[in-house]
């Protein structure tokens, strides 16, 4: 399985100066301290060399860090340096957090970026980072903590005027008070975990004879899946588009949006297909978008780089607040390529404390970009993943940098 990023035209990024400390308080770093020098990248792979690409452009070292299996992939290779942190099992290496800071404070690194995945949205490995005296390349802990929770972060977001898919959102989890509810909100109802992410433990209910039984399979799967067995239930919007808003704020109380990623075609809760601009919206609607993101990351105090899920009703044209990813996604070229701007050099420049390079009257959209999930799969064993070495790889032929791959001949 890999990723495809389609432009329709692509943009040259706007180059910003050299990292300079500011000298008001209220940054991520202290601003008696120097610029950053030096990144460890707590990540491997596509993102961890993306990471590099755009340190390298601002002139900051870079460290990387690698498991067993890892020792002759290519993040290893493009980085200054590169430490070992543990054997194969991502337990023992990346999800290590002792052996990252570790690492980080061997190589005398200013700030460790967390990519996605792993240890990115952990808000104690972020704050174990400020501990260490380091910079997390990311949002505060605090936020990661409310948009963790999916049943606080509906609260915080309702109480911010952001609106918010009709439901339950507590704490409460008594099976006899849980049917009551959803009585209540009325069939159909979708049971999903309050914690975790990726469609697991999510259950649709079509009537109340079905409840109980998914329900209880619903804390089945979410205790296996994330320890943690809550439970919140929402109305199921039977015709949805699933919308995703890049944010973007700053340590001086700076929040702008970067417009709209469409994600609605997906497979088994995963997306297939991110385009941006999301087709036939309205600028009115897609303004209203925008404004409500912008609203829901200034609930929790947020800075840095991160995206606002919204759920559409194409029945009747309203939108929810379905949840806040609290790092860069894997998505964020689509955003790069419509409006010209590297995202990850933006996450490193708040982290050194500056204000957003844009204002929100100076970012505008040009062009069309798409991404696609590839899958290999086994098809005779029931669409099973199917691993293997790329044996060919024949890009389609471009007249210019339309067509990104992150594939290389030879990778398994």
């Amino acid at each position: 399985m890999g990723i495809a990023r389609i432009a329709a035209r692509r943009f040259p990024l706007k180059k910003f100066p050299p990292l300079t400390r500011p000298s008001t308080s209220s940054s991520t770093a202290s601003p008696s301290s120097p610029p950053i020098e030096k990144i460890l990248i707590a990540n491997r792979g596509e993102i961890a060399c993306r990471v590099i690409r755009s340190a390298r452009n601002l002139g900051i070292k870079t460290v990387a860090v690698y498991s067993e299996v890892d020792k002759n992939a290519l993040h290893v290779e493009q980085a200054d340096e590169a430490v070992y942190i543990g054997p194969a099992s991502a337990r023992s290496s990346y999800l290590n957090a002792s052996a990252i800071l570790n690492a980080a404070r061997r190589t005398k690194a200013h700030a460790i970026h967390p990519g996605y995945g792993f240890l990115s949205e952990n808000a104690e490995f972020a704050e174990h980072c400020k501990t260490e005296g380091l910079i997390f390349i990311g949002p505060p802990a605090s936020a990661i903590l409310d948009m963790g929770d999916k049943s606080a972060s509906k609260r915080i977001m309702s109480e911010a005027g952001v609106p918010v898919v009709p439901g339950y959102h507590g704490y409460e989890q008594d099976l006899d008070f849980l049917k009551e509810e959803a009585d209540r909100i009325g069939y159909p109802i979708l049971v999903k975990p309050a914690r975790g992410g990726g469609g697991k433990g999510m259950r649709i209910v079509l009537g109340p004879d079905g409840f109980v039984e998914s329900l209880l399979g619903a804390r089945r799967e979410a205790a296996a899946s994330f320890g943690n067995e809550t439970v919140l239930l929402e109305k199921y919007i039977s015709r949805p588009r699933h919308i995703e808003v890049q944010v973007f704020g700053d340590t001086h109380g700076n929040v702008v949006h970067l417009y709209e990623r469409d994600c609605s075609i997906q497979r088994r809760h995963q997306k297939i297909i991110e385009e941006s601009p999301a087709p036939n919206l309205t600028e009115e609607l897609r303004c209203h978008l925008g404004q409500a993101a912008v609203s829901a990351a200034k609930a929790v105090g947020y800075y840095n780089a991160g995206t606002v899920e919204f759920i559409m009703d194409t029945l009747s044209g309203q939108f929810f607040f379905l949840e806040m990813n609290t790092r860069l996604q894997v998505e964020h070229p689509v955003t790069e390529m419509v409006i010209g701007q590297d995202l990850v050099e933006w996450q490193i420049r708040v982290a050194n404390g500056e204000t957003l390079p844009l204002n929100q009257s100076q970012i505008s959209q040009s062009g069309h970009a798409f991404e696609a999930r590839i899958y290999a799969e086994n098809v005779p064993k029931g669409f099973l993943p199917a691993a293997g070495l790329l044996n060919h790889y024949c890009p389609p032929l471009t007249s210019t940098k339309e067509l990104r791959l992150e594939l290389k001949k030879g990778i398994q």
